[in-house]
């Protein structure tokens, strides 16, 4: 006859793999400014909640994947190619830090004319207005919501022909500008745009450079950004579900013709959204 510790064991596994992590549909990994690194912090423990991380002084997002604890490093498009350093906190309060490297990226060249030279040239008036949305959307991009989970496996936002890659450096009527810091998605004006995943509405504007804008805060550092709207269909703490219609798209903005640009940000660094997407889309 079995002892009772011999049927009692695979309750016991059952129960401590219930009581585990799922897995998260992590990004891709990309050790590349505009990139998303994932930084193995070390095996899940049964009853031992997960460790902390920081980059500088921004949080990062921690997930578990496959038995281990992985950070979710966003690296901004300016990120020095380097050794680069997270510090680590147990929920002992024990702290670490841990080391990984970011390589060189060469991202395309793009030259656009605008007809509205208002757009290149500003005025002290639009540069005064310019430089207070910079601000704000600064600040929105350092929020942190803690949530138990972060749906990191996005859907596309809009049913169209995917143009405008991130990353690509941008130069409006032969003047050098910020790089593309998002994705384009061509749709003409009114096309439902939907969420890439579960969330809540951080804030809605109307900004000098992306018009009319919709910020969805995914949890734990992850948001997403969708601009250059027609119309706007929800409001701040809204709670959103994955493909829920958010807005319409439009031109309003820094805009050459319908579309809608869309960005993530992760750990306040503008990251690229394709490592996000399902691999089996294809990309242009």
């Amino acid at each position: 006859m079995r002892s009772h510790a011999a049927l009692l064991a695979p309750l016991i596994i059952l129960a401590q793999m219930l009581a585990a992590p799922a897995a998260a549909a992590l990004p891709r990994a990309a050790n590349v400014p505009g990139g998303v690194a994932l930084v193995a912090l070390g095996p899940l423990a049964p009853g031992i909640p997960q460790p902390h991380a920081w980059l500088g002084e921004q949080a990062v997002l921690v997930a578990a994947d496959h038995g281990q604890w992985v950070a979710v490093v966003g690296l901004a498009l300016d990120t020095p190619i380097a050794t680069h350093e997270l510090r680590v906190v147990e929920a002992s309060g024990e702290a670490r830090s841990v080391h990984f490297p970011v390589v060189g990226k060469r991202y395309p060249e793009q030259r656009i004319t605008l007809k509205d030279t208002r757009k290149v040239d500003l005025s002290a008036s639009d540069l005064a207005r310019v430089e207070g949305e910079m601000k704000t959307i600064q600040a929105l991009k350092q929020h942190w919501r803690a949530t138990p989970e972060t749906d990191t496996d996005f859907v596309l936002p809009a049913e169209g022909r995917l143009t405008g890659r991130f990353g690509v450096r941008r130069y409006f009527n032969g003047e050098a500008r910020s790089p593309h810091a998002g994705f384009d998605i061509a749709v003409p004006t009114g096309s439902p745009v939907k969420a890439n995943a579960r969330g809540t509405v951080l804030a809605i504007g109307d900004f000098f450079f992306n018009g009319k804008t919709v910020l969805v805060d995914h949890g734990n550092g992850l948001l997403s950004m969708y601009c250059h709207l027609d119309r706007i269909d929800v409001a701040p703490g809204d709670p959103v579900e994955k493909n829920q219609v958010v807005a319409r798209s439009g031109m309003t903005g820094r805009a050459t013709g319908p579309h809608l640009h869309w960005s993530v940000i992760l750990n306040g660094a503008m990251v690229d959204p394709w490592l996000f997407v399902s691999p089996n889309v294809r990309k242009p």
